[in-house]
């Protein structure tokens, strides 16, 4: 493991696409991680390749554009990768003996996702031939009791992601992985699909937008779990940022080890400025 950028062989470093987690990276809740904007600006102007790929689930990718925009962060839609985006595509390409329709536990922004893809919902949850479950954080008894309902009537599961807590404004928060308990234990239906982090799903669709080899691209994410164990199963390189729920000593004992461990994602431009001078093109 590499503890810094510092101890690293700078020469033998050449990334041209930044794959980088919204959650506990570029913002907590709804503050923004100090120098996060200016980062990503630096990393626009020395011509890198970006895409945010994310555990979200409950918003869409427009919701998510307008809440970085209020944080400064200004990205397309188009660089915008979310949970609930894959799941959606991921739906929409099933075959007819797997697809059918999709019945939903979590919020507007999954159902806005899954509808620009052209995804069935169903109007009942006897008619769904998949229960999807996401982040929820309105969720109600009448919710998860629909959710139930669905798999009983023969609904297979899939969920967005599996995560057990995400960094908030006031600390961690229970994640996906409690919505996925209520309906499992209840059920004795197991999650048959897991879209999000660290599957390979999400490493090919941040690889298709930004159009490059994953030896060429860089994952900073605050997640051993999804962010970094995402990065080494793709063969990118990768970088953990200690702005999340991750601290050196949990770092130093993971099984799942980054490339780099960074303050914060502005440890990219002191990176970036030792490259250029390596490569003869600093000032």
């Amino acid at each position: 493991m590499v503890q810094n950028w510092k101890d690293y062989d700078l020469g033998r470093l050449d990334v041209d696409g930044f794959i980088i987690d919204l959650d506990g990276t570029v913002y907590r809740g709804n503050t923004v991680i100090p120098g996060a904007a200016e980062t990503i600006r630096v990393l626009r102007a020395a011509g890198k390749r970006v895409v945010f790929l994310s555990n979200r689930g409950n918003i869409s990718r427009r919701m998510c554009r307008e809440k970085l925009s209020g944080m400064g962060v200004e990205v397309s839609e188009e660089e915008i990768l979310l949970t609930s985006t894959v799941a959606a595509r991921f739906l929409r390409t099933l075959g007819d003996e797997e697809g059918g329709k999709v019945w939903v536990l979590g919020e507007q922004g999954l159902i806005d996702e899954l509808q620009l893809a052209g995804v069935a919902l169903a109007e009942k949850p006897k008619d769904a031939a998949w229960l999807l479950i996401t982040l929820h954080e309105q969720l109600t008894y009448r919710d998860l009791n629909l959710a139930f309902q669905a798999v009983r009537h023969g609904a297979r599961i899939i969920a967005t992601n599996a995560d057990r807590m995400f960094p908030g404004d006031g600390g961690d928060c229970i994640d996906v992985a409690g919505m996925i308990g209520a309906i499992v234990h209840t059920t004795g239906r197991e999650v048959e699909v897991v879209v999000g982090k660290p599957s390979a799903r999400m490493a090919q669709a941040a690889l298709e937008v930004l159009e490059l080899p994953p030896d060429r691209c860089l994952v900073i994410g605050d997640s051993l779990e999804s962010d970094i164990r995402l990065g080494a199963a793709a063969g990118m390189r990768t970088a953990l940022v200690l702005t999340g729920s991750v601290n050196r000593e949990m770092a130093r004992m993971s099984q799942v080890q980054p490339d780099f461990i960074w303050e914060s994602i502005c440890d990219v431009n002191d990176m970036l400025f030792i490259h250029q001078e390596e490569k003869g093109t600093g000032s």
